[in-house]
């Protein structure tokens, strides 16, 4: 048990709650939100309707981020590490690599969306492809430094740089003149709107892995439950209600153009100051997909972590340069949808797991330890099917699949999240009735 990542932090090294939340600040607000702001007002979504959706999305978040943050600051351990004593063997590998490829895709993605915006900024004909390959590589400097250099970059950089930002957009999209608004705009109904907000909402905000972040925090419920809400309201209330009130100001601007008129609008004519604000804000964005990375390929393999960010940042500069070759919208809302179904269900099973240790089985064995993998069985079947099972709900009911868009309905990530817990806790109290002993 030499690797650094399977021990808990110590708390001589956890990080204040100011620290933290303007690390969450940098992880959960982007320009992309501003973007769906303006999409929900030319899809007819009401004022009205995007303030109480977004509230019950952040009532969501806030239900199930403040335990998975508890679960990594009280136990001190990560993601795939804590993944190991639930999951077995091959569970875990399973966790790995699905962090991995999905934060990958993010690395890759956030690299394509900077240089769209740098090349909006300039106004110069750049070709994408290759200014998307030198942002993703630029983007890893941080994360040589470690959970250090990530931190330190959101703390004095990425979030004062984005409070400040956030404020002036919501406040010059405020006082903008609104355009006649088109009487024969459809307007959709409650549940179809809360079904758009809360899927992009929960979906950007929501990473899965928090523990990896918030094993370097103090424990405490209200020094996680302050950082969340102050990040979540800025960055999944404000920046969409700005961009809405941005669209509400605007006409005849098709999807094609939307995402030059929204640099020119936030940015203004001074382009060095839109670079400045969007590499803070890019770059602390994969500053933590690219740590994630490379703390979940560590808990298997004892590498250093320059070369785990080596490995990882040359990956996403290969997914940025095809990804500048797609559909950028369609690609981020795949990526928003699969992003609350796959990751958050394994942190769900954890937490259900404690809790029932705790208060069902008054069980003795501690969490803040991390099972050698020798030591495992290859698969904890208990946790798989449940994981399965929520997989299975969430991708059915997200429209993804165009076979299945018969059960597109409802919130799909809140449907995947409560069928693994409803399948886990049955399967594991009948494990344990059957055992009468606790067996992991």
């Amino acid at each position: 048990m030499d690797n650094p990542v399977l021990k808990p932090i110590p708390f001589t090294e956890r990080r204040s709650p100011i620290t933290m939340a303007l690390l969450w600040l940098t992880m959960v607000t982007s320009f992309p939100a501003v973007l769906a702001g303006f999409a929900w007002y030319r899809q007819g979504i009401g004022f009205n309707q995007l303030i109480y959706c977004s509230a019950i999305s952040i009532l969501l978040l806030l239900l199930y981020s403040v335990p998975a943050c508890e679960l990594g600051a009280r136990t001190g351990l990560g993601y795939c590490a804590l993944g190991r004593t639930i999951f077995g063997r091959w569970g875990a590998m399973l966790l790995v690599i699905n962090l991995i490829w999905l934060f990958v895709a993010w690395y890759g993605l956030t690299a394509v969306l900077m240089a769209q915006a740098v090349i909006n900024l300039f106004h110069q004909h750049l070709p994408l492809i290759w200014l998307s390959v030198i942002c993703a590589l630029l983007m890893s400097f941080n994360n040589f430094f470690g959970f250090k250099g990530v931190a330190n970059f959101a703390r004095f950089l990425g979030g004062p740089v984005l409070i400040v930002w956030v404020g002036y957009v919501f406040l010059k999209a405020l006082n903008s003149p609104v355009v006649a608004i088109n009487p024969h705009l459809y307007h959709p109904t409650n549940v179809y709107a809360l079904n758009i907000i809360s899927s992009f909402i929960i979906g950007f905000a929501v990473w899965g892995n928090e523990q990896d972040y918030w094993r370097y925090a103090k424990p405490g419920i209200w020094r996680s439950m302050i950082p969340l809400m102050v990040s979540f309201a800025v960055g999944q209330v404000v920046f969409p209600m700005a961009g809405w009130l941005i669209g509400r100001a605007s006409s005849g601007i098709d999807f094609e153009s939307t995402t030059a008129f929204m640099s020119n609008y936030c940015f203004g004519s001074i382009a060095i100051i839109g670079l400045l604000i969007i590499t803070a804000d890019y770059f602390s964005t994969n500053d933590s997909s690219l740590f994630g990375c490379a703390a979940a390929l560590e808990t298997i393999k004892p590498l250093s972590h320059s070369l785990s960010v080596a490995i990882f940042a040359l990956a996403g500069t290969f997914v940025a340069a095809l990804l500048s070759l797609t559909d950028m919208a369609e690609s981020l809302s795949a990526m928003v949808s699969l992003n609350c179904i796959i990751l958050p269900i394994p942190t769900i099973i954890m937490l259900i797991e404690w809790w029932l240790r705790q208060q069902v089985f008054h069980a003795e064995t501690s969490f803040d330890t991390a099972s050698d993998l020798a030591t495992l069985p290859a698969v904890r079947w208990t946790a798989i099917i449940a994981l399965f099972a929520g997989l299975t709900v969430g991708i059915a009911t997200s429209g993804l699949i165009p076979a299945f868009e018969f059960c597109h309905f409802g919130i799909c990530s809140l449907q995947a999240w409560l069928t693994s817990i409803v399948v886990y806790i049955l399967l594991r109290v009948y494990e344990y009735n059957k055992r009468s002993i606790i067996t992991i």
